[in-house]
């Protein structure tokens, strides 16, 4: 019996993946959770591995399509099967509701991918004696399913636009879209010749969903920026000293500074107006890569030495460049440390990573005249910066840990004190 694996949501709610390469052939012997295909989502390069086991009869989707959740991406055969799938994809499990029992009458739990693609014994789940019986109900991406909640949307309402009218993201935003203006009069029109036609670049993967993020951020946090300068010559002294990167510096400065400031560890919830404070920090830095800029999250920070913040962001940070970081990778941070001053800038009013109340700005460290012990000297001065979620805290809070950070900058032996 043929067997048909969707696309699962890889993580935090994606609504598709683009493929990127196949690992099989069609003809070819699989086994349970070998890699059938590399894809790139919103968020990171993965490699799908395949639940069944069997002979792959066929392929769903070419290279640089886009597929989305829930669709179908390899049927799997038991040996020695041909290659007659249905032309649609469509086999018994490929319209498995994501938040219930198949057919209401079972009970029996859904593992692995969370679209019927494993058991809780891990064997696959039995196909019904007869397909027919079964309600065609196309998979709902719980992202999408929130956001029509949020926008009031019935989605009995909506038409979807997906495979067997699966209802996209698209088509939840096509009904809360305001408007389009009116398309502007060509050049000519208005009295004066282009060289050339403009050109389009759509925006995909990464660059999507960051500018969909950069934009929910800007419209929805009323944000504030303070900044300060600081003498940063005894930093430097420290990162020749201890021979560790000077963003583990940096990070352990930005944690010590949350451990006094822990309102600054936090998102606003608008659903009940409500400030929601972590007990942990899941520290998120700014990484520039060649497929755009990317936040890995280095987890438990408030709980590694200077060290081991060190080794987690030097491995972090090799995996974005080299395109291997997983989806949780990028996910769940609390807290973000940009260091824009690898661009050869001072300062920046940087745009919060949506949902977090804060983020911590480094600007380059440069040579300047400065007052140090009672003369004028030539110092390694820093810009800080700190961008922060008005509703969170007032400006007593961030100018706060915002002059802490600057302190401990400035002395980095005062850590010391507080281990």
């Amino acid at each position: 019996m043929a067997q048909t694996f969707l696309l699962p949501d890889l993580g935090e709610g994606l609504t598709g993946a683009e493929i990127v390469r196949w690992l099989v052939e069609v003809g070819d012997a699989v086994t349970v959770d070998q890699p059938v295909v590399e894809v790139e989502t919103a968020k990171a390069m993965v490699e799908v591995p395949c639940p069944y086991a069997g002979v792959v009869t066929e392929r769903f989707g070419a290279v640089g399509e886009e597929v989305p959740v829930g669709s179908p991406l390899v049927r799997v055969g038991a040996p020695g099967a041909g290659s007659g799938a249905a032309p649609d994809g469509a086999g018994p499990d490929a319209h498995l509701p994501d938040d219930g029992p198949p057919d209401g009458g079972s009970g029996q739990v859904l593992v692995g991918y969370g679209t019927g693609t494993t058991t809780s014994t891990g064997t696959p789940p039995p196909a019904p004696a007869a397909t027919a019986a079964r309600p065609a109900v196309a998979v709902i991406s719980p992202l999408v399913r929130k956001l029509a909640r949020d926008h009031g949307i019935d989605l009995r309402t909506v038409r979807g636009s997906g495979p067997d009218g699966l209802i996209l993201r698209a088509d939840i935003e096509a009904r809360t879209a305001p408007p389009a203006p009116p398309a502007p009069a060509p050049a000519s029109a208005l009295g004066r010749e282009t060289a050339g036609e403009a050109t389009r670049t759509p925006l995909r993967g990464i660059a999507a969903t960051a500018a969909a993020r950069l934009g929910r951020s800007r419209t929805e946090i009323p944000d504030a920026t303070c900044w300060v300068d600081a003498d940063a010559t005894e930093l430097l002294a420290a990162r020749r000293a201890t021979e560790l990167p000077l963003l583990a510096l940096l990070a352990r400065i930005c944690v010590a500074a949350l451990a006094r400031y822990p309102q600054l560890n936090a998102t606003f919830d608008p659903a009940d107006n409500t400030i929601v404070t972590f007990p942990a920090v899941h520290l998120g830095f700014a990484a520039q890569t060649d497929r755009g800029l990317l936040v890995p999250v280095l987890r438990d920070a408030h709980r590694r030495t200077t060290r081991e913040l060190g080794a987690g962001l030097t491995r972090l940070t090799e995996s974005a460049r080299a395109g291997t970081l997983a989806p949780a990778d990028l996910t769940g941070s609390t807290f973000t440390l940009n260091n824009y001053g690898v661009f050869g800038v001072d300062g920046s009013t940087p745009i919060l990573n949506h949902p977090e109340a804060a983020m911590l700005g480094i600007g380059r460290i440069v040579p300047r005249p400065w007052a140090h012990q009672g003369e004028l000297a030539l110092r390694q001065v820093v810009q800080l910066s700190l961008t922060f979620d008005h509703r969170v805290c007032d400006g007593a809070v961030a100018g706060g840990f915002l002059r802490q950070v600057a302190d401990r900058v400035e002395s980095p032996l005062s850590l010391l004190a507080d281990l």
